[in-house]
């Protein structure tokens, strides 16, 4: 195994008396595709800033392939390529004079992928950035960086104003890239992105990180969706092990089971049933889970800042 690509000691960030960052310690290695998931103020951000050496720490320290963030700065970036959720470009500039310049910032560029990239989001290059929709401003600087096929790729929001077809392409860039041997770490709020393309997962929850694994370690912070339907009466599951939130709705019963899921199936299977369907929680309820104890974000949106 090569070294981390991203790591990270006791990383903080105070501002006044807002802990923005705490403690932060994270580990990524060569070749891995992380998502980086929390609610707006938890310190997702303030992470990518640490990390890009825009910010000071207030402790800790983060690292790029061994490389210290905030003392090496001009190395650091000859390693990597940020996309911001945001993107503020030259409004007078074309597509392509902005992809020229945004090319000779990094050093490095592959011509012939930088074609096939306009090619595949679909970017007329020769209007001028002022004419450009939010998600075509947002195209643009998704493919400078990834144009420059550095080995470590930031990408904060880089969906945003992308529609589904849009979409699709930047997950089949994000594949190439791992193919190809980058790291990539997904800050998003779009959780079947994050599903769909990464290796790791880590949440945030003010400030800290509380969860980090890959989504089938994260399981435990949700329970399995059981649907049954029966032929004739329907059994009792309340008293059953594991089993909550049981709805009866005609001759179907949904509940969900934490644990074993065993001591269900015996009642189930004593009891004439004729379907059973059931399913994993997606992140997205895993994320609800974790924000919400009762599946609401409601905590989630306390804690936005």
């Amino acid at each position: 195994m090569g070294q981390n690509a991203i790591r990270t000691q006791g990383l903080s960030k105070r501002y006044g008396s807002l802990d923005a960052l705490t403690d932060l310690d994270l580990e990524i290695d060569e070749g891995e595709i992380v998502g980086y998931l929390g609610p707006n103020g938890s310190g997702k951000t303030t992470t990518i800033r640490l990390l890009l050496g825009l910010i000071q720490p207030t402790a800790g320290r983060g690292e790029i392939f061994g490389l210290d963030c905030q003392r090496r700065p001009v190395e650091v970036h000859q390693r990597l390529a940020y996309v911001a959720g945001e993107a503020n470009l030259w409004p007078a500039l074309t597509g392509l004079e902005t992809l020229h310049l945004l090319g000779r910032v990094q050093g490095r560029v592959d011509g012939a992928y930088r074609d096939e990239l306009i090619e595949r989001f679909e970017l007329d290059p020769s209007k001028k950035v002022r004419a450009y929709s939010k998600g075509n401003r947002q195209k643009v600087i998704l493919i400078a960086a990834l144009m420059t096929r550095s080995d470590l790729l930031v990408l904060d929001e880089p969906t945003s104003g992308l529609d589904p077809l849009m979409e699709q392409a930047f997950r089949r860039c994000v594949h190439e890239a791992k193919g190809n041997g980058q790291t990539i770490f997904l800050s998003s709020h779009i959780m079947s992105e994050v599903e769909a393309l990464c290796d790791r997962v880590g949440i945030l929850r003010d400030g800290r990180l509380v969860e980090m694994g890959t989504l089938a370690e994260m399981r435990h912070l949700s329970a399995l969706t059981v649907e049954a339907t029966f032929d004739g009466s329907i059994p009792d599951l309340t008293r059953v092990s594991g089993v909550s939130s049981v709805q009866v709705d005609g001759r179907v019963i949904r509940c969900q089971v934490r644990g074993s899921i065993e001591p269900l199936l015996k009642v189930l299977a004593a009891s004439g049933v004729s379907e059973l369907l059931s399913h994993e929680p997606s992140l997205e309820e895993l994320f609800l889970a974790l924000y919400g104890g009762d599946g609401t974000p409601e905590s989630a949106a306390t804690g936005a800042t």
